[in-house]
């Protein structure tokens, strides 16, 4: 298995990551909405460009230091979904603004006032969006009035425009069913259109809806009134999307190659790949690690430099996966695990074909 890399290393199969791109395309364009998958998950210039080939209207990025080495790239149209607060940051994204379309989501007036000065130092208003607590619990207020008052007070700011409402239905994540996964998106859209017609109905125009995450982007962008999804983690997908039924292990595309380093006893497997490949996300969820192929590696717990997986019920035996052992492991969270590497290994048809450079690794900033 791919013998010429060295493990632990990062891999991604072109293939799928082309499949899942087209496939999230076509559903964004069967409901005539507009596609700006968030690039945090993969970081990798060569990415996003195969997602705007595909029919991405721009990309979105979490942090500045993401959305500058995009703009290197020559990509040109980013929404960074993150509040931009203090004076070294409104320089960059000053720079910025020099060379690519950006808009800002924010939830504050404070934040808000920054990118007003900003605006009116150069004479264009900064475009921003302003963030929805649709069930997430972390940035902005509830929709409806709470949101719409929110809306009023950062539109009388002078240097910033309000171009549209956005939303991450985060806790779509922990949806038991597919049922409650569908209510969930359905409940996001429909929060966020109700909130723009009221702020409609007090004279401020809200001409984007712009909602989030990879579960319930299918079911959203059928909505009405939604004017554009977000997903990011479909480009890759990982086993929370296998648990919610919106993935299997065919359309996962990045995988971390292992090789079995220990057998101390006869139901005890150690990987040389820790929490410094894999990340502690998820850590104890049923499944939450997956190796590919072998249902009955079962992953226990990651130490920085070890993976400890047990064997199940007819399969603890001598023998079993022996020393040297390589296989690939699917992540519970494809995007803080592409974050840990600074080059992944693409992959066409079963062959390593490129190694793809993690441009925006460590931009936290």
């Amino acid at each position: 298995m791919y013998p010429e890399l060295d493990t632990p290393a990062l891999v991604i199969d072109l293939d799928v990551v082309r499949a899942n791109v087209a496939e999230m395309a076509k559903a964004a364009a069967a409901h005539g909405v507009g596609l700006r998958p968030h690039i945090k998950t993969h970081k990798i210039p060569e990415l996003a460009r195969i997602q705007l080939e595909a029919g991405a209207t721009g990309i979105t990025c979490a942090k500045l230091g993401e959305a500058e080495v995009m703009a290197d790239a020559g990509i040109d149209d980013i929404l960074i979904a993150y509040p931009i607060w203090g004076e070294p940051k409104l320089r960059r994204l000053a720079a910025l603004r020099e060379r690519a379309r950006v808009r800002v989501s924010l939830d504050s007036p404070e934040v808000a006032a920054g990118l007003g000065r900003l605006g009116r130092q150069t004479g264009a208003p900064v475009e921003v969006l302003v963030e929805v607590d649709t069930g997430m619990h972390r940035l902005g207020r509830p929709p409806g009035r709470p949101t719409a008052d929110l809306v009023a007070e950062i539109a009388a700011i002078p240097g910033v425009e309000v171009v549209g409402l956005l939303t991450l239905a985060g806790h779509a994540y922990h949806s038991r069913s597919p049922e409650e996964l569908a209510e969930t998106a359905r409940r996001e859209g429909a929060d966020l259109v109700a909130t723009a017609e009221l702020c409609a109905r007090e004279g401020i125009e809200i001409r984007e809806i712009s909602v989030g995450s990879t579960p319930t982007a299918r079911h959203v962008a059928g909505v009405a009134g939604v004017t554009e999804i977000r997903p990011g983690t479909y480009i890759f997908n990982d086993t929370a999307m296998m648990r919610l039924g919106v993935a299997t292990e065919e359309t996962t595309g990045a995988r971390v190659l292992t090789t079995v380093v220990g057998r101390p006893s006869p139901e005890r497997v150690v990987l040389d790949a820790g929490t410094k490949c894999l990340t502690s996300d998820g850590t104890g969820t049923p499944g939450w690690i997956r190796a590919v192929g072998l249902p009955y590696l079962h992953m226990e717990f990651l130490n920085e430099e070890h993976g400890v997986a047990h064997l199940g019920p007819g399969h603890a035996r001598d023998g079993e996966l022996p020393i040297g052992t390589r296989m690939q492991l699917i992540p519970g969270h494809a995007c803080p695990v592409v974050n840990l590497f600074d080059v992944a290994h693409g992959v066409e048809g079963g062959r390593v074909v490129t190694e793809l450079r993690v441009a925006a690794r460590g931009a936290v900033l």
